[in-house]
């Protein structure tokens, strides 16, 4: 007979007793969230600069969402894509009517790995060829495949053999680019801006390359606008600061508002070169993660947060230039998706700004502070950020 298991005080230690131990648990559990602000098991509040790695743009349960997710709930919650759904052609025709006009055709997952999965399978079977071209300092997910084209050595080497051929490239550089990108070539895969890597912007010469090189070889440019995605970088998507239009994007993160959901868009011509049946998804596209879906595209359309995040960006890391920290060498990002490069270790600060002023921040590298804001997050909670980050840092 089991025993009974009474109330528990300290969450976190019941969690890590069967917890797989593989994250490394910051010391709080956090239980209730409210636009950019979350707050512990002991009630104590803090300021949300991670957005949950990108996820809540539109902050911690909003009301759009919390209010479609309940609604859908008492209605169906799942239903495989072998069967139309209602929920389902809704947010397709709203996904549709922010995306370029090429890219028409959806494929629903449930998180970023699993969208960089099928867009990886989609250009192979689309251009018949195997290899892929990815960049330096990249990150695409842990999944085989993603891990495959994703540039981190202790992320990859435990795992190997990956899938392969994959050739790395240093990112920006358009002569390694041009050489890489050959007849044997199925796809190119960047970041528009890399998260994971340093928050490290691309150039609009190095896409243009990527894109001009890719169509005269025959070959495909995925996007992968997962962290970008959503409003992030204060475009709705971050390819157009740079007016390219890839064959296939991969989208997740935000697009769900709290609710696991990712997607691969791409064109009509790499759709229909794909075989019936040749790819698949249990929960995918299931009406709960739609409805969801939709409500974060209207409410980022009506609220206009795209151009916000970029006002209240742009406007944060002049000010925090102005400063001129002598611990930090450079401040680079687009919209709310910034990186705080050090010239020393990036952990001890961050730990500073949750002990010390309940900013909770999140490293890119070891070197560089992230900060990753809800695009709904106030001026003064986002001046809050900015001068805990003064303080711990000079």
């Amino acid at each position: 007979m089991k025993e009974s298991v009474s109330p528990p005080t300290d969450w976190l230690a019941l969690e890590r007793q069967y917890d797989s131990g593989i994250y490394n648990k910051r010391d709080i559990t956090l239980v209730r969230g409210e636009g950019a602000r979350v707050w512990d098991s002991d009630g104590v509040e803090y300021l949300d600069c991670t957005s949950a790695y990108g996820v809540a743009n539109l902050g911690h349960c909003h009301p759009a969402v919390v209010k479609a997710i309940q609604e859908q709930a008492g209605q169906l919650i799942s239903v495989s894509q072998s069967f139309g759904n209602n929920r389902r052609a809704q947010f397709y025709a709203a996904l549709r009517s922010v995306l370029p006009d090429s890219l028409s055709r959806f494929f629903p997952v449930n998180s970023g790995a699993e969208a960089i999965e099928a867009a990886l399978k989609f250009a192979r079977v689309a251009t018949g060829r195997k290899k892929w071209v990815a960049a330096m300092r990249g990150f695409s997910g842990r999944t085989m495949g993603a891990l495959s084209v994703t540039w981190e050595k202790a992320y990859r080497e435990p795992f190997a053999p990956l899938v392969e051929p994959v050739q790395f490239i240093p990112y920006n550089d358009v002569d390694a680019l041009v050489h890489a990108v050959d007849s044997e070539t199925a796809a190119v895969i960047l970041e528009p801006i890399q998260g994971e890597g340093g928050v490290r912007p691309t150039t609009v010469e190095f896409l243009s390359a990527a894109r001009k090189q890719t169509q005269q070889q025959g070959a495909l440019l995925i996007l992968d606008e997962i962290q970008t995605g959503f409003g992030r970088t204060g475009k709705l998507f971050a390819m157009e600061h740079f007016g390219i239009t890839p064959d296939i994007v991969t989208l997740a993160k935000a697009v769900g508002g709290g609710v696991p959901l990712g997607v691969t868009t791409m064109t009509p011509a790499v759709a229909d070169a794909i075989p019936k049946g040749a790819h698949g998804s249990t929960f995918g596209g299931n009406p709960l993660a739609m409805a969801a879906g939709f409500a974060v595209i209207q409410t980022l359309k009506e609220e206009r947060l795209s151009e916000r995040a970029d006002f209240m960006g742009e406007s944060w890391m002049e000010q925090v230039r102005s400063w001129e920290l002598p611990r930090v060498r450079e401040v680079r990002g687009r919209g709310l998706m910034i990186g705080i490069e050090l010239k020393e270790k990036a952990a001890p600060f961050i730990q500073r700004l949750q002990h010390e002023h309940r900013v909770i921040t999140i490293p890119a590298g070891p070197n560089v502070i992230r900060l990753l804001p809800p695009l709904v997050i106030e001026m003064s909670e986002w001046a809050r950020a900015a001068q805990a980050l003064r303080e711990v840092l000079s």
